[in-house]
């Protein structure tokens, strides 16, 4: 019963993309240039089943801006616009409950499809990442495995300063999804697995617009404030979508 809910659950989710998508990317002035950079291979699933998802943006955006929104309170922010768009592109078939240890993130209210510990944060002068550690839900064979997370790493300059590139990541990494464990990978693929890239693409073009969601929570306001981000690139494999 719990695969069968949430197979209805994701067609009611591509019912609501095509008309949300158009609404939320056609309608609004852009400030930013948002180009996809994905890495070449953007989705994976390991032989035990882990899913490691990689959807990625490029954008550029005048520095002044950049200069404005670039601290903990903005990351914090980037974080709630996410989960409001969420919303929003899928015209509220998903709704986000938050609560002090956690997001639920439910189909019409009711479905417990995820659920997330707390966010963590990590930031400096060149990156920022925000974290949620996903604990259950019925898309989830696993419990208390794996993460969604936002990256977003500062690029140089144009030659005279008045325009800045950001390289943003949306990350699912170490991930057990119930469908494929249950009914099969091609099903999920074709499912969850597609639905996924196509909202995270929106979202990230969506940014173009720098139209930050106001933080539930607002915890931070300074950089020191937060741990610093770990050095380097993480993943050596993606530098070529640098």
């Amino acid at each position: 019963m719990k695969i069968l809910g949430a197979l209805l659950v994701l067609a009611a989710l591509a019912f609501a993309l095509f008309a949300g998508a158009r609404r939320l990317l056609n309608g609004d002035r852009r400030i930013a240039r948002a180009v996809i950079r994905d890495p070449e291979e953007h989705t994976t699933m390991g032989d035990d089943g882990a899913v490691r998802s990689i959807q990625a943006a490029d954008l550029t955006l005048p520095a002044s801006d950049l200069a404005q929104i670039w601290s903990p309170l903005n990351l914090e922010r980037l974080a709630r616009t996410y989960w409001r768009f969420l919303e929003r592109v899928t015209l509220h078939v998903i709704h986000v409950r938050y609560r002090a240890d956690g997001r639920d993130v439910t189909a019409f209210g009711l479905i417990p499809l995820l659920t997330f510990e707390a966010p963590e944060y990590e930031m400096d002068g060149d990156r920022g990442i925000v974290r949620w550690r996903i604990d259950r839900g019925i898309l989830v064979a696993r419990r208390h495995e794996g993460y969604l997370e936002i990256d977003v790493q500062r690029g140089a300059d144009d030659g005279d300063g008045s325009a800045a590139r950001v390289h943003v990541e949306v990350e699912v990494a170490n991930f057990y999804p119930a469908i494929a464990s249950r009914i099969g990978r091609w099903v999920y693929t074709q499912t969850q697995s597609r639905i996924h890239v196509i909202v995270t693409h929106a979202f990230l073009r969506s940014l173009a617009r720098l139209d930050l969601a106001e933080s539930k929570v607002g915890r931070f306001k300074l950089i020191d404030e937060v741990p610093d981000p770990p050095r380097g690139d993480r993943h050596p494999e993606r530098a070529l979508t640098r």
